[in-house]
């Protein structure tokens, strides 16, 4: 026998088998009524392919810190929608004015959308627009493929996230007192201070302020009471966070880093806020911050008010000059690059944690972003401070923050949808999604175009 009969003959013995094994799996093929495995991946409400964005829309409401949050919604030909928000105390405009760049446009296709965005952003408010299409974008597309948002950006680390709030601010020793004892019976175990500026907390102190805002020896001394009483009242064990600390340069933040060591708080938020600033506090120079962590043992976090890793985050993690990125969802890029930021933190062993301060929109956004996030820390929130933030949404369970934690969501997008009589109750200005022909021309753009967009 040749090799090509020995060939021929192995040939007609594969396929011989092949049929035998057809005809035994005959045995447990479906019924006729039973969904296959690609029917049950298929969404029959859309057609994907087809789908293009036909407008977007924008509504704000108040937020607890007189900070307003800012709602998008982007609207499909095929009925399909989905919810964004600007970054709290920002305007809807930052989002509206990117409306023509993405009409016409095939909503699935996030990446080549923001890809083409991305030069229309920047640091704190600026970052909103971009960051609040993103969010709607795959709000969209988990709808439309039946999942959540977290599993269009990777796998799931955990199942719910752990909440850091605040302490309600009071002057009065007592006062404070009670709303630190009232965070903790709420289940939190996770707290942040925000009242270490001296010229806000040590107002009217005789000699605890110097004139140009920092704290003097005794303002220090005083300051430090206000921790050792939060951590007489929360113990040692939980996780305790500061942040606004006032005017401080360099050395002035060293100097106050070293006296909060002994209290082991878990961060120092943007400590720094003179001279090495783009503008507000979004952060410009990484030698200062690399500065300040050389002369303190205190960890350091900074971030809420950078965009992208690029532009503001890699320079802080490459060159080690912080301890923790602390991004905002709203202000960084959205979902996809929040987790690009963490992603490569997470490669030089710097964790992430998030700031947060927006409506459920954007809390949840945050949450399946921070799902995939491998090593994480914690995630701010105001929301015990408004009555009614809970029920701006529906298809969440209640209450939304439970002991100190939120539920990873499993339902399609961001898993929520807007209770629209509650947010109609609390418009921060008139008008509920109101349409925005005012922005379907382009006005922002490489070149000028002398074109109309066509209705």
């Amino acid at each position: 026998m040749t090799p090509n009969d020995r060939s021929g003959l192995n040939r007609r013995h594969w396929l011989a088998r092949m049929a035998a094994w057809g005809a035994a799996f005959k045995f447990v093929e479906p019924g006729a009524g039973a969904q296959t495995a690609q029917n049950r991946a298929v969404n029959r409400n859309s057609a994907p392919s087809q789908l293009k964005i036909t407008d977007m829309r924008a509504c704000t409401i108040p937020g607890v810190t007189g900070l307003d949050f800012p709602l998008i919604r982007i609207d499909t030909n095929q009925g399909v929608y989905g919810l964004g928000e600007v970054r709290d105390g920002g305007v809807a405009g930052w989002a509206l004015i990117l409306k023509p760049h993405v009409l016409g446009r095939n909503p699935l296709d996030i990446e080549p959308l923001l890809d083409n965005l991305r030069k229309f952003s920047g640091h704190r408010r600026g970052g909103g627009g971009f960051s609040a299409v993103d969010t709607a974008l795959h709000d969209i597309a988990g709808k439309v493929y039946g999942v959540p948002c977290w599993r269009l950006l990777g796998s799931k680390y955990r199942g719910r996230v752990r909440i850091y709030c605040h302490f309600p601010q009071a002057q009065d020793p007592k006062k404070f007192a009670e709303g630190v004892r009232l965070r903790k019976e709420q289940g939190f175990t996770f707290y942040k201070m925000d009242d270490l500026s001296a010229a806000r907390l040590l107002n009217g102190v005789p000699g605890a302020v110097q004139s140009n805002g920092v704290a003097t020896d005794k303002g220090i001394k005083l300051m430090c009471e206000r921790i050792a009483l939060v951590r007489e009242i929360i113990g040692w064990e939980a996780p305790l966070a500061a942040d606004h600390f006032g005017a401080l340069d360099v050395k002035e933040s060293i100097r106050l880093a070293r006296a909060f060591e002994p209290y082991r708080l878990a961060w120092m938020e943007d400590i720094l806020q003179v001279g090495t600033l783009r503008f507000g506090d979004a952060p410009a120079n990484w030698r200062a911050y690399q500065e300040i962590k050389a002369g303190t043992l205190m960890p350091l976090a900074l971030g809420e008010s950078l965009f992208g890793l690029e532009e503001g985050f890699k320079d802080f993690i490459d060159n080690r000059a912080l301890d923790i990125v602390h991004p905002d969802l709203l202000t960084a890029g959205g979902l996809r690059e929040t987790k690009r930021i963490a992603d490569y933190a997470s490669m030089s062993g710097i964790p992430t944690a998030c700031h947060y301060v927006a409506s459920p929109v954007g809390c949840m956004a945050t949450i399946h972003a921070i799902a995939t996030m491998k090593d994480f820390v914690g995630m701010e929130t105001m929301a015990p401070s408004n009555p009614w933030w809970d029920d701006l949404v529906t298809g969440l369970p209640k209450p939304i923050i439970q002991k100190g934690y939120i539920q990873v969501p499993e339902t399609p997008g961001l898993g929520l949808e807007l209770n629209d009589e509650v947010v109609k109750q609390h418009l921060a200005e008139p008008g509920y999604f109101l349409p925005t022909p005012q922005y379907d021309d382009f006005i922002i753009d490489d070149i000028k175009r002398n074109r109309r967009r066509q209705p």
